[in-house]
């Protein structure tokens, strides 16, 4: 049986005000919605998984931190634990603004799709008909004409991982390319490192040229075609990219890097630059929450689904292209920007997110109807501080794992 008390969807559940020395505080764990149920193993695992979250934030010293259930189209389960800023002494709650990171990925892609939808362009297009700078790439494999969109939804092109190879790790140097020149100047130096198509490597730049993709049919700048088309059909009304609106500012969550055991605060804001399409979006746990009931299938109020894609479109981008062999997870394969796992011959979707120092994750089961989406903003900068990315590993393992299989069991 669930040992949570039951609350009302619109119940909060805030962690008690931070110590002053910024540890992570105690408080409770997700609990049930009172008109949802669980089946009795589901529940034990949910429980169980909520536990070991609840307790691993306040003991490895992660600041801030929520986990959330999606289920049947209803935001379930919201926990909250420890401070979205710890200098403006402001807990955790429903209305926190987290980072998200590469999850920016997703909604990226399904901006691309949108557009063929529409009859603007094809997934084997190649893509230096809509960003001709790229034919000064080296490619030794061929023409840079054979490499597609669909190449860079599924992570086949071949481009290296990471955006800017300079990184920035000076306080002088920007956080990421603020200039679409600064890639272009990069580009007669950047080279392919493998035949487009032939195998899966996780690329930053190949989603920031889908963004360039975006801009160039759509005639939008990226933010304002998402904005436009997929977070007001959802009623995603927090979500944006990049600095926050002031009227926001006061539900930002800071972040946080823990070095010799004291947090240090990285600040509310940071830019992504012309890196924004892979990882720029800002949104409250219940925000995310009304994309996952639109990934589910499993519509929100006010949310008009069928404006921003067709079912059998998602279905499509859920659909193996290249495998990405062994992980925390298990065997896996890349679809159109979506990680997926088959599971007992049932196919789980996400995606995780890695910025600074927020770390972020959503799994759906599209069987059961039911996702669970995390965030947290802590991460170590030497030995004394959290490993939040494992931590994060573990529950995904676990909601994957455990927590589907005891909801299918059910069925």
């Amino acid at each position: 049986m669930n040992a949570f008390t039951a609350l009302g969807f619109a119940a909060l559940l805030l962690a008690a005000p931070a110590s002053v020395d910024g540890q992570a505080t105690s408080g409770p764990s997700p609990r049930l919605a009172a008109n949802t149920s669980l089946p009795p193993e589901a529940d034990d695992a949910w429980e169980s998984i909520a536990e070991e979250w609840s307790l691993s934030v306040q003991s490895e010293g992660i600041v801030g931190s929520s986990l959330a259930m999606v289920r049947e189209g209803v935001l379930t389960s919201h926990g909250m634990l420890g401070m979205a800023d710890l200098e403006a002494r402001r807990p955790v709650d429903d209305e926190t603004i987290y980072h998200w990171a590469s999850i920016t990925k997703t909604f990226t892609a399904i901006s691309i799709m949108q557009l063929r939808d529409r009859g603007l362009l094809s997934l084997d297009d190649p893509v230096v008909d809509y960003v001709p700078e790229l034919r000064g790439v080296h490619n030794p494999f061929g023409s840079m004409d054979a490499i597609t969109i669909r190449h860079l939804l599924s992570h086949s092109a071949g481009f290296r991982g990471s955006t800017w190879p300079w990184a920035g790790s000076e306080p002088w140097q920007p956080h990421e390319p603020t200039e679409w020149s600064q890639l272009v100047a990069m580009m007669p130096y950047t080279r392919i490192h493998f035949e487009p198509g032939s195998r899966y490597s996780y690329s930053n730049p190949g989603i920031i040229f889908l963004g360039r993709v975006i801009e160039a049919v759509s005639g939008d700048v990226f933010e304002a075609y998402v904005d436009k088309n997929v977070f007001r059909p959802l009623g995603m009304r927090r979500a944006y990219f990049d600095v926050t609106p002031w009227g926001l500012r006061e539900h930002r969550s800071n972040h946080y890097v823990v070095r010799e055991g004291v947090p240090e605060p990285g600040g509310i804001d940071f830019n992504t630059g012309i890196t924004v399409s892979n990882g720029g979006l800002n949104a409250p746990v219940r925000d995310m929450a009304r994309y996952l009931a639109f990934l589910l299938g499993t519509p929100m109020e006010d949310m008009d689904a069928d404006a921003v894609l067709s079912r059998s479109s998602l279905e499509e981008m859920w659909e193996p292209v290249v495998p990405i062999g062994a992980g925390p997870l298990g065997h896996g394969s890349m679809g159109l920007s979506f990680f997926l796992h088959d599971k007992r011959g049932e196919r789980v979707v996400g995606h995780t997110g890695t910025q600074r120092t927020f770390y972020s994750f959503f799994y759906i089961d599209p069987g059961t109807r039911t996702g669970v989406i995390a965030a947290f903003n802590t991460g170590a900068g030497d030995e004394t501080g959290p490993d939040t990315n494992a931590l994060r590993m573990r529950l995904s393992a676990r909601v994957v794992d455990e927590f589907f299989p005891a909801l299918r069991a059910n069925r």
